[in-house]
């Protein structure tokens, strides 16, 4: 599986997630699963298909008349990159704040917040009073 990747956008983020759910699918499996949530004609999901794999997200394989998807890249190696392409994107002083947001904001199991109970137990020890900000001058409040 491919580990670095072009950006993608959120439509084809919803078409990945099918794809990583079945693992192999067809253009006409995607459209059932996601007719209830996007209004896409099956021109699109060819579409949004054929630029994954122009993208090298996805590869296909012709099975008599049907073309089978497959991904070349891992969720998690693209939720991970969409994650640092955020983080790349904000002050680095704003990022303590992202997390904060992200864990007030939604559900987490119990063994999720025992891994970070560990994790910023460790971190603790070796964090800096105030985290050195990673701007530009201009690009931000914290130079003034």
């Amino acid at each position: 599986m491919k580990q670095s990747m072009e950006i993608i956008t959120d439509a084809e983020w919803e078409i990945m997630r099918v794809v990583w759910a079945l693992g192999e699918t067809t253009s006409s499996e995607i459209i059932d699963v996601l007719e209830n949530k996007m209004d896409w004609k099956p021109s699109t999901v060819k579409t949004l298909l054929s630029r994954l794999v122009t993208k090298h997200y996805l590869e296909t394989r012709k099975e008599g008349k049907q073309f089978i998807y497959y991904a070349l890249v891992k969720e998690e190696i693209a939720v991970n990159g969409a994650q640092k392409e955020l983080f790349d994107k904000i002050c680095h002083r704003k990022i303590g704040g992202l997390l904060i947001q992200a864990m007030t904001d939604h559900d987490l199991s119990q063994a999720d917040i025992e891994i970070m109970e560990s994790i910023l137990a460790k971190k603790k020890k070796t964090a800096p009073e105030e985290v050195p900000c990673n701007c530009l001058k201009g690009q931000c409040r914290c130079q003034g």
